[in-house]
């Protein structure tokens, strides 16, 4: 068994940030990724996936994005700056080894265990594994008979294999909205169900964008920066209505802040939806043999489904008494857990704040090395 100080758990975003406040401080620690590269996420992801935040507030500890990097940043040279982070830092993973338990020892140290066999015993876990471990597939009567296809957008990559043929993307997050535009703009006959109302921002704003907008409106005091906001929206937007949108009564800023649900950043996908590029249809009842049958009645025939559902964090699939530790989106509510779980810390899993994930990324991994410095 190998004893060590300090674990990371995940080679992505989180973990190389994590690793790299460390090296900068001079600590030593072991990193084990459970795929076989770093940010392997990002390189899964769709094919025209940009990063919705400035460039400026988007890299990790003690890197910025190379000058030649355009404000959004694209997925392939994220991955490409994940790799280069890694080289800069001498952060090597051992790569193909993934935790499948993490137990509390006698004396306050953790026992990891790993699925080839390997076992740590570590006085701190920094568990890096994030939000978006596990795909959520939700379920629906009749799916079983439907002969076409049903497939998680965690597989999706471009329109080519949908080109000709009538598919409904369900659920309209910031992955809905973009692989409902990216089907329509090849000219698929798209559909999107949305079940809920919907917060929606444009990315940029007579060319200024709109993250930096935020954070200056966020500043203003008694709400007044939601209310300048929301009337902003309304007139860059108009009336959502009559395109079956329902518009959400919270504003994008507070619904972050109080349910970690990120506004939809809208790149192009309410343009598609008014011009009827995309078709907005309402909740799913059932599945048919030829297609999808709406709680409103209306029945769609279609080829195929893409599931742009969500997913969970699942932390305690593999951590001692996790759920004391989650809040009820099933995430981790603090990066530094106490208690029984004294030693244990959580990067990643934080949406609750403006500047996206990757941003928070990098102010959560310096208050953890604070508090591993100690």
């Amino acid at each position: 068994m190998n004893r060590i100080q300090h674990l990371i758990i995940g080679a992505g975003p989180a973990g190389l940030a994590m690793a790299g406040r460390m090296r900068k401080a001079g600590l030593d620690f072991e990193i084990i990724e459970q795929s076989n590269k770093v940010g392997n996420t990002w390189h899964n992801h769709y094919d025209r996936l940009h990063l919705h935040t400035v460039k400026q507030w988007s890299h990790l500890p003690h890197l910025p994005f190379p000058a030649d990097y355009p404000l959004y940043v694209s997925r392939q040279q994220l991955t490409q700056y994940f790799a280069n982070y890694a080289a800069h830092f001498k952060i090597q993973p051992h790569f193909d080894v993934q935790a499948t338990a993490i137990t509390k020892q006698t004396d306050g140290s953790w026992k990891v265990q790993t699925q080839n066999g390997k076992t740590y015993l570590a006085e701190n876990v920094i568990i890096s594994t994030g939000v978006n471990r596990v795909p959520n597939r939700p379920e629906w009567p009749g799916q079983e008979k439907f002969k076409g296809s049903i497939t998680h957008s965690v597989s999706y990559k471009n329109p080519s294999p949908y080109i000709g043929k009538s598919v409904l993307v369900v659920g309209m997050g910031n992955t809905g909205a973009e692989v409902a535009l990216d089907l329509s703009e090849k000219g698929v006959d798209t559909y999107i169900s949305v079940r809920h109302p919907i917060s929606v921002v444009p990315r940029d704003l007579n060319g200024r964008p709109v993250q930096v907008t935020s954070k200056q409106l966020a500043k203003l005091p008694l709400g007044l920066g939601d209310w300048l906001g929301s009337q902003i929206r309304k007139i860059y937007f108009g009336n959502l209505s009559k395109y079956g949108l329902e518009s959400s009564t919270m504003h994008p800023a507070v619904q972050l802040r109080e349910t970690g649900k990120t506004p939809i950043v809208d790149i192009g996908t309410i343009k598609a939806i008014k011009e009827g590029k995309i078709k907005v249809v309402k909740e799913i009842d059932h599945f048919t043999e030829t297609g999808v049958q709406f709680k409103t009645g209306e029945h769609i025939a279609l080829d195929a489904v893409l599931l742009a559902t969500g997913y969970k964090a699942k932390v305690e699939d593999f951590l001692e008494r996790a759920e004391e530790l989650l809040d009820q989106y099933g995430c981790p509510s603090q990066p530094i857990a106490e208690a029984f779980h004294q030693g244990i810390y959580f990067l990643g899993f934080d949406n609750y704040k403006l500047g996206g994930i990757i941003g928070t990324i990098n102010t959560d991994s310096q208050l953890i090395l604070e508090h591993l410095q100690k």
